[in-house]
C-alpha cells in the first residue's frame, strides 16, 4: 500500500503514513473474525420479507452474506443515504448511547421527515430530468426555478410516483406557470424522436435505440403532436397538444400493441393511460430498480437505465417483491426506501466475506463508493466551518448563489464550480445514470491533498479551531473530536495510541498536529467513502 505524503505550499512535511494506514477500510477478514469498527456481535434482526429472495439467491449461489454492520457505521451510512448529511457529533453519541431495539428504525423516520431529505432527492431527480437553464437544455433561469420548486414540492410532500408521471406526461401550459410542462421542455430537440427517447429512459428505464424499428416509430407518432409556442415575455413557451389535425393517428406502444388515436385527443393522454397501470412490464419496475440503485449504487437490473428482455434482473423475485409494494403502497417511495433501509440487505457490513464482485452483484455486503461531489463538498464545508461560491459560467444571465447555500440545494446543473466538475457531478445533459461519475481519480487525490482549496479550508476553520480550544489543548481529547466530527465515530485504541505518538513526537506545536490530524483523516477512504 503506498504512502500518501500531504504537502503544504507553505512547508513540505510528511503526515506519518500509519495514521492513514489505520483508518483505512480493512481488507476481507477471516471468516470468524469481526471488523472493528465497521462491524458488531450483535445478531441481526428477524430478515424482512424483502429479505428473503436476497437470502435465498445468496444460498442458491454458495454466497455467504455480511455480518451486521456496527452502530457508528450505520448512523453515517443512513445520514449519508437519505438527507446526503453528515451527522454532528451530539447525534453521533445519542444514537450509541440508546439500548432501544427500535433505534434503527426511528432514526430512519425521522430522517424521511428531514428538509435535508427533499433537497437531496429533489438533486437526484433534477439529475434525471435534466434540470438545466444553459446549453444544451436550455430551460433558461425561470423554468428552471419553477420546475424546481415543482419537484422539490412534489418530494416533500410525497406525491404518488404516479401522479407525478401522469402530470409530467400530460400537462399544458406555460413553463413558467405550469411546471410540469418543463418535462417536455427540458430535451435537447423538439422532434418526436428526442421526445420519444427521454419518455422510455425516464419512465420505463430503456434505451428506445435499442427497440425494433417499428415500435420505435409507433412510439415516436405518439409525441408527434406536442406543440411549443413562445410569448411576448422572455423565454417563456406555452407547451400542449396541437389540435392542428384532422385525421386519427395511429401508434404503437412499447407492447407492440397498435392504437388508433382520434384527432381530438391528446395522444400523451392516451399513452399515460397506457402506461401508469399496474400491469404495466415496465413502469413500476423502472423506479423501484432506480430507488434500489439510487440506495446501493447497483440496480437489481444493472444498468438501472438500460433495462431490456437480454438484461435480465439478478434477482427476479426481490425485484417482483418491490413492485408488488410500490403498487399496494399507491406509489408510495417513501414506503420503498422504508423497505430497503429496514432490512438486513441493507445494514450488512461493508466487508465482504466472498468475492467482493459477486458479493456486491447479489448484494451480499453493503457496497462501498465514493460520495457524491455535492455530498463530499457539503461535508467538507461542515467540517471546516467555511463556504463555497457558485456561479453559471454563461452569461445568460450570469448567476451567483449565496454562499452559505448548500450544494445539494442547487437548483440548476449550470450553476456548478471546479470543485464539482473534478468530482464527477452530472452535467444533466441527457438524464442517464452514466452522467455522474464517481471513479475517482489522480486529480481529485492531488486535489484533496495539496490544493490551496482544501488547504484553507482546515487552516482557516472556525470549527477545528474551536474543537482544539474546547479541549484545552489536551490531545487526547482533541483525537477524540475530530474523529467524531470528521468519521462520525470515536477513535479505537489503537487509532488513539499511535495519534498519541505523533502528537509527541512530530515536532510541532498540538495546534498544527491536529490540523495533520484533521487532513488525514479528510484524505482517508473512510471519510470520502460511504461505507
Amino acid at each position: 500500500m503506498r504512502v500518501i505524503i500531504s504537502m503544504r505550499k507553505s512547508a513540505l512535511r510528511a503526515v506519518p503514513a500509519v495514521l492513514l494506514l489505520l483508518i483505512l477500510l480493512p481488507d476481507a477478514p477471516a471468516q470468524e473474525e469481526l471488523v472493528e469498527p465497521f462491524e458488531c456481535p450483535a445478531t441481526l434482526a428477524p430478515p424482512t420479507s424483502l429479505d428473503k429472495p436476497v437470502v435465498l439467491l445468496l444460498k442458491e449461489r454458495g454466497i455467504e452474506p455480511s455480518p451486521a454492520c456496527s452502530d457508528v457505521v450505520f448512523l453515517r451510512r443512513v445520514y449519508l443515504d437519505v438527507i446526503g448529511t453528515l451527522p454532528e457529533p451530539r447525534q453521533v453519541t445519542s444514537f450509541l448511547r440508546s439500548n432501544s431495539l427500535q433505534k434503527r428504525s426511528v432514526l430512519i423516520d425521522y430522517l424521511l421527515d428531514r428538509r435535508e431529505f427533499v433537497d437531496y432527492w429533489t438533486l437526484k431527480w433534477c439529475d434525471t430530468l435534466r434540470v438545466k437553464a444553459e446549453f444544451p437544455i436550455n430551460l433558461w433561469p425561470n423554468a428552471v426555478q419553477a420546475y424546481y420548486r415543482w419537484l422539490h414540492d412534489a418530494v416533500r410532500e410525497n406525491k404518488p410516483y404516479d401522479q407525478m408521471a401522469r402530470e409530467m406526461l400530460t400537462s399544458s401550459g406555460s413553463n413558467f406557470r405550469v411546471p410540469a410542462v418543463n418535462f417536455y421542455r427540458a430535451v435537447q430537440g423538439r422532434e418526436p424522436t428526442s421526445i420519444a427517447a427521454v419518455v422510455a429512459l425516464t419512465f420505463m428505464g430503456s434505451r428506445i435505440e435499442t427497440w425494433p424499428e417499428e415500435r420505435r416509430k409507433g412510439m415516436e407518432a405518439i409525441f408527434s403532436r406536442i406543440s411549443f409556442k413562445g410569448t411576448a415575455e422572455w423565454k417563456e413557451e406555452i407547451v400542449g397538444f396541437n389540435p392542428a389535425h384532422s385525421e386519427p393517428l395511429q401508434a404503437v406502444f412499447p407492447d407492440g400493441s397498435v392504437v388508433v388515436i382520434e384527432a381530438s385527443e391528446d395522444p400523451r393522454q392516451v399513452f399515460a393511460e397506457w402506461l401508469i397501470r399496474p400491469d404495466n412490464p415496465w413502469f413500476t419496475r423502472n423506479i423501484v430498480n432506480r430507488i434500489w440503485y439510487w440506495i446501493f449504487g447497483r440496480g437489481i437490473i444493472h444498468e438501472a437505465d438500460d433495462i431490456r428482455d437480454d438484461n435480465p434482473p439478478v434477482n427476479p423475485a426481490l425485484l417482483h417483491f418491490l413492485e408488488t409494494e410500490m403498487i399496494e403502497s399507491g406509489y408510495d417511495m417513501k414506503h420503498i426506501f422504508r423497505l430497503i433501509l429496514n432490512s438486513r440487505t441493507y445494514q450488512r457490513s461493508p466487508v465482504p466475506r466472498c468475492e467482493p464482485g459477486e458479493g456486491a452483484i447479489y448484494f451480499a455486503h453493503y457496497p462501498v463508493r465514493r460520495l457524491d461531489a455535492e455530498v463530499l463538498i457539503d461535508a467538507l464545508c461542515w467540517i471546516s466551518g467555511t463556504k463555497e461560491s457558485y456561479s453559471s459560467p454563461i452569461p445568460e444571465p450570469f448567476t451567483f448563489i449565496p454562499e452559505e447555500h448548500r450544494t445539494i440545494s442547487l437548483t440548476d446543473g449550470s450553476i456548478t464550480s471546479q470543485f464539482l466538475e473534478m468530482f464527477g457531478r452530472p452535467p444533466r445533459d441527457t438524464g442517464q445514470i452514466s452522467e455522474r461519475n464517481n471513479r475517482p481519480s489522480g486529480s481529485q487525490s492531488l486535489h484533496l491533498l495539496n490544493s490551496s482549496h482544501i488547504q484553507q479550508k482546515i487552516e482557516r476553520s472556525w470549527r477545528l479551531r474551536n474543537i482544539y480550544k474546547k479541549a484545552k489543548g489536551k490531545p487526547r481529547a482533541v483525537i477524540d473530536t475530530l474523529y467524531l466530527h470528521i468519521l462520525s465515530r470515536h477513535p479505537t485504541g489503537e487509532e488513539v495510541i499511535k495519534a498519541l505518538q505523533y502528537f509527541g513526537e512530530s515536532g510541532l506545536d498540538r495546534e498544527k498536529s491536529a490540523i495533520d490530524l484533521a487532513w488525514v483523516l479528510i484524505n482517508s477512504k473512510e471519510f470520502l467513502y460511504r461505507h
